[in-house]
Parts: C-alpha cells; sequence; structure tokens
C-alpha cells in the first residue's frame, strides 16, 4: 500500500503506519478461568531504576503559538473512507481535519492543578510545528513570518512556557527551528534562532535540560520550509553544528537524537513508503559520518495511525482489539528495536521515549475513555523494567489523545491514570513476577515510602482475577461502569475534581494480608504497608 502525499503535512508520523502489516490481533479480554496470582514481595528483586521524571508530557510548540491541530472527532462531519488513505488530503488545507486553536492558556488554575499533580515532569515543547518556528526576540505582537519560517513564536508566549515550567516544578526539553530561515549558504544549519530563544530564556530565570536538534529528523522535510533534497550528509553536519554550539553555550542542557519514528514496528518496511517525502531509516542517521554522538537516546513511538487518517485497514486500531495483548505489547518490540539500535551505536546513553500516545493524528476516540488507560499504564510499566529513563506522552491538552480536555481543562480517564502512577510509584523498578493471560503485573518502591513495594496489576479480562498478597496493603483499583467512559471510580468512588478545582484527596483502602480477588477490567496499585524491601 502506497501513501501519496499531496500537500506539506504538519505532524507526518502516522506516515509509516499506513504501510504496516497487524493483522491477527490475539484475544485476551475472555471469561476463562485464571489461576491465583502469588505475590512474594521479599523475593523481588531490583532489575533497574528510571529518572524521577519519568512519566512526562508534551505542549506542542501549536498549542504555544495557536494554529491548526486536529480537529475533534464530534466537530468532524466525516472520516476517511473504510479503504486505505491513500489520496486523501491531510494537509493542514483540509479544514475538516484541523480546527484553529488558541494559544493555550498556561496560567489557567485548573490546568495548573492538574499539571502540579504530575510534578515532577519534564515539559517537552516541541512537534513538527516547532521545526519552522522563529523567534521573534522583541516585546512586540507577533509580526509576519519571516520568509524560510512558517510560525512565529513572542517572548510572551515563550515567558508563558517558563512560567508554567516554574510553577509546575517541571524542567523544559525543546527543539529548535531547522528550516530554511536558519540555514547559511551551504545550507547547513545555524544557531541564528536557537541561539535567541536560548538567551531569553536565561533571561527568564529558566534553562533548557534537554533538547533534540529538530523534532523526528528522519522525515526532515514534514515541517514546511525545508529544501527537498535534504539528506543524511546535511543532517551530520546539522548535527557537527548543534553539538559544538550546545556545548559551549549550553553546556548543561543534554543533547537527545536521533529523535526518530516509525523503526522497528512489526511488518513495517521504511522502503515501502509512497512517494513525496524524504524518509531516513534510524540506522541511517546513526552511521552517517561525521557520526553523531547524544548525551540521551531518543525516539518516538505510536501504535497506530487514528481514525482521522483511515477507519479501518492493516495499521488501524479497533476499540475491540484495545485490550489485546498484541495491540499493548506493540511497545515492547518497539523500544526492544531502539534499545538495540542505542547498544550499537550510543552504548549506554540513557533511553529516552519523547513522544508516545495511543494513536498518531490526534489519537482515537476511545483515547479519551477509561478504555485507554490500560494501553497508558502498560507502556509506563513495560518501558520502565526495559530501561526507558522518560516516556512522554503527548498531549497534556490537546486533541483526543491528551490527558486534559483541551476546551474545559477536565481531567481525562487517562489522567487518572497518571495520577496514581505519580502518587505511588518510584523510581526503583522490580521484577514484579509471572504475567497470567490477560493479566500484567509491575512493580516498583512506593514514592514517599523508604523500603515498599507497590504493585500495580492491570486486568483485562472480562472476570475477577484471584491474587494472594502476603501482607496487608493499602490498594488503589480504578474501574468504570462504561469502558468507553469518561468516568473513573477509584475503589468505587467517581474521581472528580473539587469545586474550587482542587485535586480529590486519593486515598487507598485497606485489605489484609490473604486472598484478595481483583475486578474485571480494573486496574489495581497495591502499596504494601508491613512487607518492607530490604
Amino acid at each position: 500500500m502506497k501513501l501519496k502525499i499531496i500537500t506539506f503535512i504538519p505532524v507526518i508520523s502516522f506516515m509509516f503506519f499506513f504501510t504496516a502489516c497487524n493483522s491477527g490481533y490475539e484475544k485476551t479480554g475472555s471469561n476463562s478461568d485464571s489461576n491465583t496470582i502469588t505475590v512474594n514481595i521479599k523475593e523481588m528483586k531490583q532489575i533497574g531504576t528510571v529518572s524521577d521524571r519519568f512519566q512526562s508530557y508534551n505542549v506542542e510548540m501549536v498549542e504555544v503559538v495557536g494554529g491548526k491541530f486536529w480537529k475533534p472527532y464530534k466537530l468532524m462531519d466525516s472520516l476517511p473512507s473504510a479503504e486505505a488513505a491513500s489520496g486523501y488530503d491531510i494537509s493542514q488545507n483540509n479544514d475538516q481535519m484541523y480546527r484553529k486553536v488558541p494559544e493555550i492558556n498556561l496560567t489557567d488554575k485548573r490546568l495548573l492543578n492538574l499539571a502540579k499533580g504530575l510534578a515532577p515532569a519534564y515539559v517537552r515543547v516541541s512537534g513538527t510545528w516547532a521545526n519552522a518556528t522563529y523567534f521573534q526576540d522583541d516585546d512586540k505582537p507577533a509580526a509576519k513570518v519571516p520568509t524560510g519560517y512558517v510560525n512565529v513564536l513572542t517572548r510572551k508566549q515563550w515567558k508563558g512556557v517558563i512560567d508554567f515550567i516554574k510553577a509546575t516544578n517541571s524542567q523544559l526539553v525543546t527543539s529548535f527551528a531547522v528550516s530554511n530561515g536558519v540555514r547559511d549558504k551551504n545550507g547547513i544549519w545555524t544557531p541564528v534562532n536557537a541561539q535567541k530563544l536560548v538567551n531569553y530564556t536565561k533571561t527568564l530565570g529558566g534553562s533548557v535540560a534537554a533538547a533534540e536538534l529538530f523534532n523526528e529528523p528522519n522525515i526532515p522535510t514534514a515541517g514546511g520550509e525545508m529544501n527537498k533534497d535534504y539528506n543524511l550528509n546535511t543532517f551530520a553536519k546539522d548535527l557537527q553544528v548543534f553539538t559544538i554550539w550546545a556545548k559551549k553555550e549550553v553546556p548543561g542542557m543534554l543533547r537527545l537524537g536521533p529523535g526518530a519514528i516509525g523503526d522497528g514496528l512489526p511488518g513495517i518496511s521504511l522502503d515501502e513508503i509512497g512517494s513525496g517525502a524524504t524518509i531516513f531509516s534510524t540506522e541511517g542517521m546513526l552511521t552517517t559520518e561525521p557520526k553523531p554522538v547524544f548525551d540521551g537516546f531518543s525516539y518516538h513511538y505510536y501504535g497506530a495511525a487514528s481514525m482521522r487518517m483511515m477507519k479501518s485497514g492493516p495499521f488501524s486500531i479497533q476499540a475491540e482489539n484495545a485490550l489485546d495483548s498484541v495491540w499493548l505489547t506493540k511497545t515492547d518490540a518497539v523500544a526492544d528495536f531502539y534499545k538495540t539500535m542505542r547498544d550499537k551505536y550510543q552504548p549506554g546513553k540513557p533511553l529516552w521515549l519523547t513522544e508516545t500516545a495511543e494513536a498518531a493524528a490526534g489519537g482515537d476516540p476511545f483515547a479519551a475513555t477509561y478504555l485507554d488507560c490500560f494501553r497508558y499504564l502498560y507502556q509506563l510499566g513495560s518501558l520502565a523494567k526495559k530501561g526507558v529513563q522518560v516516556v512522554m506522552h503527548n498531549t497534556l491538552a490537546a486533541s483526543e489523545y491528551s490527558l486534559i480536555d483541551q476546551d474545559t481543562h477536565l481531567p481525562k480517564p487517562n489522567y487518572w491514570a497518571a495520577l496514581l502512577w505519580a502518587k505511588l510509584m518510584g523510581t526503583e523498578v522490580y521484577e514484579a513476577g509471572e504475567n497470567k493471560p490477560g493479566v500484567y503485573l509491575f512493580a516498583h518502591n512506593t514514592k514517599g515510602k523508604e523500603g515498599s513495594i507497590t504493585l500495580l496489576v492491570i486486568n483485562t479480562n472480562k472476570g475477577e482475577t484471584d491474587m494472594h498478597i502476603p501482607a496487608n496493603a493499602q490498594h488503589y483499583t480504578l474501574t468504570s461502569t462504561e469502558l468507553q467512559g469518561t468516568a473513573v471510580q477509584l475503589n468505587g468512588k467517581e474521581l472528580k475534581l473539587t469545586d474550587s478545582d482542587e485535586l480529590p484527596a486519593i486515598n487507598g483502602q485497606a485489605v489484609k494480608a490473604g486472598d484478595i480477588k481483583l475486578p474485571a477490567l480494573s486496574i489495581s496499585f497495591i502499596s504494601f504497608d508491613d512487607a518492607e524491601k530490604k
């Protein structure tokens, strides 16, 4: 299947998904009986650690500057046909696909309170729009976009970002403009725009904790205003200039890369991608001379293309398959691919997943429901075991896949899942024990409670799961009366903000050592009181 590129595509990660083969989903959501799961806390071995900002998130540059982003499904008149999306107009000229969004209000009390609940975190302000964003380094309103760029970022907008970072105990991750407006006569990247942004950040008392040179460089022409003949040779020279500049001007900033998307997905061959776009392989980016050296190895991952791109087909995901093991574990296969690349070409460098969500192009409708909480928490638990140090969800508050509703700033189901992780799961990763069909186990030290373990149990089955626990514990069980609903209960009580937009108290329920039953289609965090891990 070939993808025909019609016009400029602002977020092109989903291109890879149209050529993938993803048939034969395995069903795990069944009513079959399963053996009792026995947990032995004292015999759990620590297998790794993650960053204290392991669970992090993205605020797209287009949200900061204002612009067209994925239109909510409720506002769309139609979806693409059931056939492949080849030839479907996915450019910004298609008003059916996008809507104009105003600049995000990062001072909104509700949004700030919700973001504080996820602290500490990295906040990545990047995305395809950042590749061609001009920083207007004065205090005037946004002027006309200069030649060689697509968007304008003002001081006021960037100050809003830095103020948000400070208010939420976060650290900033970003990327820089790489379009024709920053290139010299030989077509090589210069820090002309990046230097202004870094300097202004410093004057605000802020700093850049980490940065990729640009967003998804294996699809370099995606951001617009980039020469179509951009090649790996140019990319290598760009990185060389970036490295020299960053070491001198921003020595405390971690240089992340390559930041690729699309490699490692089962059934995908990059050679099958249709004409009209420049596409590099991850290995190509890592081996072209001069070879890059990064401080951290970054990649992006989406397991499917959203319904905005295709309603069905070999690389779509349907709600009825969203609990299947093949879908949930796809993130593992991709992580293994990038770990292999890291070990071969950047050995010893920490692995960062700097952009991920349920599906590319804004997510499917069920991304905004309880159903996607299973994928969200499985991914965090599994990638922590694989040694991924940081996972950045896309996005905080834009489109269906966001943690927070874009228009109301009310929490979505995945926000509550993220909040439980933030409150309970520490940085030490343990081997939790053997999974059972449809049941997945993960274990970390309990945040803020020395010597204690918190077990995460994800039950995707349609029946209860029997478990034997060795000690008294506090359990926090997430359920919903409707799998594709937006209401989430914690131990039977619906999670809601207070009337003053504060987070509710997150309290566990005491459970005695012995046999317990975990509800069907539930997610449980079990923090052990008495069985300290020595």
